[in-house]
């Protein structure tokens, strides 16, 4: 049943529909029935078990390597694989041959030659000649087989330049079918180009440098400031092996742009001078600091005579800023602020001057919003994708990449084929080696829609690609290398190669974009978080004598909270929105009110004094601190029941601010004490206290007065009493009259520091 729809697929080839009609000539009979009886795979039913593989499908064919992958005269081509027999029956007198034919025309037909599964006699060319063939005597069921097969080039009957199907088949014998009949088959290509071509399609390959957000808005309370990252998973993708290691240095090694996100440069930098990682609600020194400043310094190296394009700090979401955050004051601003610091970024960095005038919406998918976003940040070249600008016009070619889009704007247009063909799995060798396979036929397939006429083509892969990707994609560029069919071109100037005038240039409609895309966007309220969050900052800032230690880590937070790396990921996105607002309320709450008790105030005037608190390592100012009472009887500085006073504070300390009041009566006043900055914005919570005043008349005084002087005089007299009953108690004892000392003897009482009445003397 597949196949029928193979077949169907075929008939538009004049070479094919020959090889059918021989092949159903020589074949013979046993051959032909086992080939086309070949059951669909499939499940037995619901709950049943799986049909094992039969006929053609019944050996999974995989091919490793193929090498090289664009051969010329004089070259051996190698193809190593893998045989599994997942069939129920073991295989005998197996043999893996090597099928070369025909010569594919068009990309179409390129497109088409490895979607197609299991083996067609006619529309799969012959085996070559039988001496390249391997011998397998027996392939048991479950077991796997490595394989190698090495053909000189010349005895594969290439003819003219092209693209040619390439095929590995294993045919054998099994107890059931005991003749020989193809078993399983695996299909790439082999490009050929016998001569050199004086005119080479212009090849640009992107090569990106970006990262999720892994900086939070935090840093340690230092002079340093040192940045705080959420993990240390970056550490992961900078050490060998790792993601962004491999990046660095394959790139190194070939004719790419270099698309960079600013942030994932600021980021391991400051990863190289020391940084602290989230722990639960403490932080931990990181300790890989000499990863960062080594991957640095190779990357340093590589970028110096290359072309760097610098995509706005953070890269965020031009499509989620245009469909859902544009209307939400602030946005666009922020956009703007972090295209301005990417090139100090790069420049600081890198030591290199970049180009910032791309913009990179996600997958080149575009509509007039899009554009006008990208354009309100200073781009005048869009990357754009053809799957998004698609050709109308019934083109016999791929034109080139460069299309003018009205407003002075270009848009860079990639080729979808070719920007898609890594974003798969490459991590098993076979899927890696068709890849591969299928740029260098695509490739040239392209060159030869019109081999006299001179195109720039844009490779725009995905922007995070995986260490398996990027090796993929670093053999596909080394095998072009030399005077092949492409020649290296930097984005720039194929940013500014003629446009082809009967290519696309209308940009889609807005209901044209794609669905799975709009899906994936920041929603409307990620952009509104943001708004809060900024119009904190900016209260904050006003107050501090040194801003620039928070506005500079929390604008480059609000930067990363519109990363295009959060599509797919809403639940962290919200995360990190409310981590950076949660900091910031803390840091704010750093400045704040003492509470008060209420305070109880005697006269018609006094003092009330407010404690102002500073927690942060920095001083305030330009702050006033407000108090308003609810009762005309308390006024302040006889102005009214409203007083303001600056505050200014050093950085860990506090500051008792003092009003002056005035009262006319006795009572109560509710009074509020509240924080503002300059210009007039309330910052903190309101504190409320009441006052009592209890005013102390002068006929009250006088009444104090007396009696104590009443106290007094009557102390007097008990002394004095008190000294002559003594006297006289002497001189009975005596039998005289009372001597009167010059001196009083010492009191030796309770007041004279003798608790005890001994005369000894105690120390306080």
């Amino acid at each position: 049943m597949a196949e029928a729809a193979d077949i169907q697929g075929m008939r538009s080839s004049p070479a094919r529909r020959w090889l059918r009609r021989t092949a159903a000539v020589v074949l013979g009979a046993p051959l032909l029935a086992g080939l086309l009886t070949v059951p669909a795979t499939g499940t037995a039913g619901a709950t049943g078990p799986a049909k094992a593989p039969t006929g053609s499908r019944t050996v999974s064919v995989s091919l490793n390597t193929l090498s090289p992958g664009a051969p010329t005269e004089g070259d051996t081509l190698t193809v190593s694989g893998t045989l599994t027999n997942k069939g129920k029956e073991t295989i005998s007198d197996a043999e893996v041959d090597l099928r070369v034919g025909p010569r594919l025309s068009g990309r179409g037909e390129v497109d088409d030659a490895a979607k197609r599964k299991g083996y067609l006699p006619g529309a799969d060319p012959a085996p070559i000649d039988d001496k390249f063939a391997v011998k397998i005597p027996e392939l048991r069921k479950g077991i796997s087989q490595n394989f190698t097969i090495a053909v000189p080039v010349d005895k594969l009957d290439l003819d003219a330049s092209g693209v040619y199907q390439l095929g590995v088949s294993v045919s054998g014998r099994t107890a059931t079918a005991p003749y020989e009949q193809v078993l399983g088959i695996e299909r790439s290509y082999l490009p050929w180009q016998p001569e050199k071509s004086d005119k080479r399609t212009r090849l640009t390959f992107l090569w990106p440098l970006i990262a999720s957000p892994h900086v939070t808005a935090e840093t340690r309370s230092n002079q340093q400031q040192t940045p705080v990252f959420t993990d240390d998973a970056l550490a992961d993708e900078l050490a060998p092996g790792g993601r962004l290691e491999q990046l660095v240095s394959l790139g190194g090694s070939l004719p790419v742009t270099w698309v960079v996100d600013p942030d994932l440069l600021a980021s391991v930098a400051a990863m190289a001078g020391g940084y602290d990682i989230k722990s639960g609600d403490r932080t931990v020194p990181g300790k890989n600091q000499a990863v960062a400043q080594r991957w640095l310094t190779a990357l340093q190296k590589v970028v110096e005579d290359g072309k760097v394009i610098a995509l706005p700090f953070g890269d965020p979401d031009l499509a989620s800023i245009a469909h859902r955050g544009k209307g939400v004051s602030g946005t666009l601003s922020h956009l703007q602020s972090a295209s301005t610091v990417a090139a100090t970024t790069v420049e600081t960095v890198l030591h290199v001057k970049p180009s910032t005038d791309f913009a990179w919406p996600v997958n080149g998918a575009l509509d007039p919003g899009i554009v006008d976003v990208a354009t309100s940040a200073g781009a005048h070249h869009v990357i754009a994708r053809s799957d998004s600008l698609q050709e109308t016009g019934n083109l016999p070619y791929t034109p080139t990449a460069a299309r003018p889009i009205g407003g002075g704007t270009t848009a860079v247009v990639a080729d979808s084929r070719l920007s898609t063909l890594f974003d798969r799995d490459m991590f098993r060798a076979g899927a890696s080696t068709l890849a591969v396979q299928k740029f260098l036929a695509q490739t040239l397939a392209l060159t030869e829609q019109a081999p006299d006429k001179e195109r720039s083509i844009v490779v725009a892969p995905q922007r995070m690609p995986t260490a398996a990707q990027a090796q993929t994609m670093a053999r596909a560029l080394e095998a072009l290398a030399g005077d092949r069919w492409t020649q290296p071109q930097d984005l720039v100037a194929a940013s500014e190669a003629e446009p082809d005038p009967r290519a696309t240039t209308k940009v889609p409609r807005a209901s044209a974009y794609p669905k799975k895309l709009r899906g994936q966007e920041l929603p409307t309220q990620a952009f509104q978080d943001i708004r809060t969050t900024q119009g904190s900052i900016d209260s904050f800032e006003t107050i501090l004598t040194q801003p620039e230690r928070v506005v500079t880590p929390f604008g480059n937070a609000v930067n990363r909270s519109m990363s295009t790396s959060w599509r797919g990921r809403p639940l962290e996105a919200q995360g990190y929105r409310d981590a950076v607002l949660t900091y910031l309320k803390g840091l704010t709450g750093e400045v704040q009110l003492i509470d008060k008790s209420d305070v109880t105030l005697s006269g018609r005037s006094a003092t009330i004094p407010v404690t102002v608190q500073n927690k942060l390592v920095q001083g305030i100012d330009r702050l006033v601190l407000r108090l308003t009472s609810d009762n005309i009887r308390l006024k302040f500085n006889d102005d009214g029941t409203k007083a303001e006073l600056p505050v200014r504070i050093a950085a860990g300390h506090s500051q008792s601010v003092k009003f002056d009041t005035a009262t006319s009566a006795n009572g109560r006043a509710q009074v509020s004490a509240q924080l503002f900055t300059e210009d007039g914005t309330p910052y903190g919570e309101e504190m409320t206290f009441t006052v009592k005043v209890s005013e102390v008349t002068p006929t009250v005084l006088l009444v104090i007065a007396g009696g104590l002087l009443l106290l007094v005089l009557a102390g007097v007299r008990m002394y004095t009493h008190r000294k002559r009953t003594l006297a006289s108690d002497t001189a009975e004892d005596d039998g005289g009259e009372p001597e009167q000392p010059s001196d009083p003897t010492p009191d030796t009482g309770p007041e004279s520091g003798d608790p005890s009445g001994t005369g000894e003397k105690v120390d306080r």
